[in-house]
């Protein structure tokens, strides 16, 4: 049987309560709440700290609320409405994150209650309220604490549900990310209720995104926050920079990981652009080429030294020839175009770079090696 709506199962001995105790107890609020509070952080341990910050907030915010709602329902039964338990099933779910036990929670509850029946008591004798008409109301109270309970350990059972998602997501996010990935990924997926994509991407954030973006799995803890998602991926506004990994299959997230790692240190040195968006898959040739740098200036040794005998600028000018040319297939007329210059001027720097690297020139692997040695000379060493 589906339980009875929260602050609804008082509702019948509210009814009964005489309007005039409601009256003398209303400007004992601040009282009631203080006591309360003290009276929880006396009885339950879990509450014996310092009463300070979002635990102040939470602990007497939420006492203040059931004080004001259980004085208004003396007042009027027609008051109890269900916005004012918004405030508990919040604190239930604060409870379960700040790790305090679901009994921990009930006890604060009922020592809370009592701390204010107390007064509420006193109030009622000095009004002369019978015995019957007081022992309806401790009945009232006691039946609205049930539906404090009711509704502070729902919160704490949504919050304990979506934590044991949270934990599942964080191993199946884990394991997508070792080096060698589990072989139970996809059970691992299925537990934490996150549809495996065939293939996903990892970005990396240069801070936190409170929320994640919705459908990806996030590590935002850690000094590399990152996230992992299906790709493609857009990225929108998720932060201030994001480098995307290229997109891979799901067993291999780890490889799209370090490719966005690499990515984001080659554009610290200025190597690749310093966009809000960098995405490895417009970059491939840069990062395969910056794998193993020094093999590479191994490889390109003898035309980096050929460029090291010309002047700053001579290098810089003739080494943006030299890559354009190569890209035109040495086209003169269109090397010209893309350097804005004249065509013979561009005859004039070959002649100079014939002169520098002479047969070279004809060798295709020679002149794979120039394209080579151009970006490693532009990098940063």
């Amino acid at each position: 049987m589906a339980p009875k709506p929260p602050g609804r199962t008082a509702v019948p001995l509210w009814a009964s309560v005489v309007p005039e105790l409601a009256d003398r107890v209303r400007p004992l609020a601040p009282t009631l709440i203080r006591d309360a509070v003290l009276a929880i952080q006396a009885a339950v341990p879990e509450y014996r700290r310092p009463l300070a910050g979002r635990f102040r907030e939470v602990l007497v915010g939420a006492v203040r609320a059931a004080v004001l709602q259980c004085l208004a329902c003396i007042a009027d039964p027609g008051a109890c409405r269900d916005e004012w338990y918004a405030v508990l099933r919040h604190a239930g779910r604060v409870e379960y994150h700040e790790g305090r036990t679901m009994d921990a929670l009930q006890t604060a509850v009922r020592v809370g209650a009592r701390a204010v029946w107390r007064h509420v008591s006193a109030a009622g004798q000095e009004l002369g309220v019978e015995p019957d008409t007081l022992l309806t109301v401790a009945e009232a109270i006691f039946a609205y604490v049930d539906d404090l309970c009711v509704i502070a350990v729902a919160g704490y059972t949504e919050a304990r549900a979506g934590g044991s998602r949270e934990q599942d997501r964080k191993r199946l996010l884990r394991a997508l990310l070792a080096e060698r990935p589990s072989t139970a990924i996809e059970n691992l997926a299925a537990a934490a209720q996150w549809p495996l994509p065939e293939r996903l991407c990892v970005v990396l954030l240069d801070r936190p995104v409170s929320p994640p973006p919705e459908g990806t799995l996030a590590d935002l803890d850690g000094a590399e926050p990152c996230l992992v998602a299906a790709a493609p991926v857009e990225p929108g506004d998720w932060a201030a920079r994001v480098v995307v990994g290229p997109s891979v299959p799901a067993g291999d997230a780890h490889r799209s990981l370090g490719s966005a790692r690499h990515a984001l240190a080659l554009a610290r040195r200025g190597v690749l652009p310093d966009d809000p968006v960098l995405r490895c898959d417009q970059h491939l040739c840069t990062l395969l080429l910056f794998t193993d740098e020094t093999l590479v200036r191994q490889a390109a040794g003898p035309v980096l030294a050929a460029l090291g005998t010309l002047t700053d600028k001579q290098r810089d000018r003739i080494a943006t020839t030299l890559r354009t040319w190569l890209h035109t297939r040495g086209d003169i007329t269109e090397t010209a175009t893309r350097l804005a210059v004249h065509p013979q001027t561009v005859r004039y720097r070959m002649h100079h770079v014939d002169a520098l690297l002479g047969p070279r020139l004809a060798d295709p692997e020679q002149r794979f090696l120039m394209e080579l040695t151009a970006h490693i000379w532009s990098a940063p060493r």
